[in-house]
């Protein structure tokens, strides 16, 4: 295979993963005879700070051009300012807007090696195996109006949530597709008994489901299935949301796998298949006060370049040999900060990378 991929490290622990994950695709072309031709871009700070825009044109037009985009993050406090007219967290939403990446898939799979490395009991996170699907390209992050003002009653804000029949449906429709794919069980999330935008998710996700008779159909208000996720996960199988619903709820998710360092991401245009293009990314920010301290775990932005060779180039075996050999990593003891345990080895962002690496090339 000769792919093009566009590589944005962007702020914080985003170019120490991304090393890493480079690290593993390129042994991954070594032991399978593939070609990755990477292309490098800024975005975020960075972009900010050099060209004093948050998605530069010319990595836009990089990503157009590119088969698939691996992303590490962007922000932190430097540009945070809620007075800034650029903010560096515009990048990336304007990114998944451009490439029309309307579908975000958020395994959460526990590890038998982590089930200890937890906040939860053991028997409360083991054999975990769900997926979030978070529609990606509308509602509260990108409705207008959004916009702040002053009046005589004193400062103001409004951001809208905005939602179509057509945004619900192309995403419902992937969650059904997903889930006949899997266990045959969707948990769609809403807030209907108080959101407009969800009474309209609840009774499409209705009507869609009489074409996928196969599949078991549940409906769930957000803040149950956040109680939900940590007391019975295993009750999930697909779980179908909204962006700033599937936002919330897989970092929260994330303590089921023992970290954010551990959740990959892959946004997507289109049902995952061989060619579907897509952005992959850690659901993890950028931790700015570890940055460049080899400290961060990169197994979330592995994990997300595995999911690229499954999804983008159809490299199934390539694929799992990415997936086994975190697997016999974290089965040797080796741990970065934020899973380690008492009697396991900690090791920095760096080694991890290069033990998973070595482990793909044998």
């Amino acid at each position: 295979m000769n792919a093009t991929i566009a590589v944005l490290p962007g702020d914080g622990i985003g170019p120490d993963v991304i090393a890493e994950s480079v690290k593993v695709l390129k042994a991954v072309a070594n032991r399978y005879d593939h070609k990755f031709n990477l292309t490098n871009g800024i975005i975020g700070g960075i972009a900010v700070d050099t060209l004093g825009v948050s998605l530069p044109k010319e990595t836009m037009a990089m990503c157009k051009n590119s088969d698939a985009v691996l992303f590490g993050a962007v922000g932190g406090p430097k540009w945070d300012d809620p007075q800034a007219k650029v903010r560096a967290t515009d990048g990336i939403l304007e990114l998944r807007k451009g490439l029309s990446l309307f579908a975000n898939l958020r395994p959460v799979k526990v590890t038998p090696s982590l089930v200890n490395s937890t906040s939860l009991k053991p028997e409360t996170v083991k054999d975990v195996d769900l997926l979030v699907v978070r529609e990606l390209t509308g509602g509260l992050y990108f409705g207008q109006p959004k916009k702040r003002w002053r009046d005589q009653s004193g400062r103001q804000a409004i951001d809208t949530m905005v939602y179509s029949e057509v945004e619900i449906e192309r995403i419902l429709r992937m969650g059904f597709e997903l889930a006949r794919s899997r266990s045959k069980k969707l948990t769609s999330v809403d807030k209907a008994n108080v959101l407009e935008c969800s009474r309209l998710w609840r009774q499409i996700a209705t009507e869609i489901s009489k074409d996928y008779p196969d599949v078991q159909l549940q409906h769930m208000y957000v803040d149950a299935c956040a109680m939900q996720l940590v007391r019975s996960p295993r009750d999930f199988d697909v779980i179908v949301t909204s962006n700033v619903f599937g936002d919330i709820i897989t970092d929260e998710a994330s303590t089921l796998a023992g970290s954010l360092g551990m959740l990959p991401s892959a946004s997507l245009a289109g049902i995952p298949g061989g060619n579907t293009f897509g952005l992959y990314e850690p659901i993890h920010g950028t931790a700015p006060d570890i940055a460049g301290k080899d400290m961060a775990n990169p197994i979330a932005t592995i994990l997300s370049t595995s999911l690229m060779l499954r999804y983008s180039f159809g490299l199934v075996t390539e694929a799992k040999a990415v997936e086994d050999a975190i697997e016999a990593t974290l089965q040797e003891g080796y741990r970065t900060a934020d899973i380690w345990v008492e009697g396991e080895k900690k090791v920095g962002t760096i080694e991890m990378g290069n033990l998973i690496t070595k482990k793909v090339s044998e």
